[in-house]
């Protein structure tokens, strides 16, 4: 059979959304996938009293996760510097992240989509001024990476989601 690396990412993701649902589900919210039909969020859940909140699913097979940089936040370049700028607004009022680690045992780490923003923030930063602000291999790359250890605190926060219903 072949296989290609889009199909498979793209399995990776319907996984994870199925999966977030599931999860959604057991804690009594109804939860409606979109399999990457709209822009920023993968479901909407709601709950007995029709309070609903946007969710978005970002799945991986290892312990990162993939990202822009400038969905996050603004960045110019000085030269093949670059220079952080203001962060980019929630896409979606109260949007929800919940970042699934596919393993033996899946992990969910669910945080607001502002406190993904922080971290990816600070990692880029942080990145930036142990190399000079330059990206050593292709300056011009927006690529950041989330670790698992940078989002542990968010492990299993599915209270999260109910806090954020309106």
């Amino acid at each position: 059979m072949l296989r290609s690396p889009g199909r498979s990412r793209t399995l990776t993701g319907q996984v994870g959304e199925y999966l977030v649902a599931a999860e959604l589900a057991r804690r009594g919210l109804i939860a409606t996938t979109f399999t990457s039909n709209v822009p920023y969020y993968d479901i909407v859940a709601s709950d007995a009293r029709g309070r609903h909140v946007s969710v978005q699913v970002k799945t991986s097979n290892s312990d990162t996760w993939q990202f822009r940089v400038d969905n996050f936040c603004a960045i110019t370049f000085r030269g093949k510097r670059q220079v952080i700028g203001r962060p980019v607004r929630e896409p979606v009022l109260r949007l929800v992240v919940v970042l699934v680690q596919l393993g033996e045992r899946d992990r969910f780490y669910v945080c607001s989509w502002k406190a993904l923003r922080k971290i990816v923030i600070r990692g880029h930063r942080a990145w930036l001024d142990k190399h000079g602000g330059r990206r050593p291999k292709n300056p011009e790359s927006l690529h950041v990476s989330v670790s698992e250890r940078s989002i542990r605190r968010f492990e299993g926060d599915w209270a999260r989601v109910q806090s954020q219903l309106r």
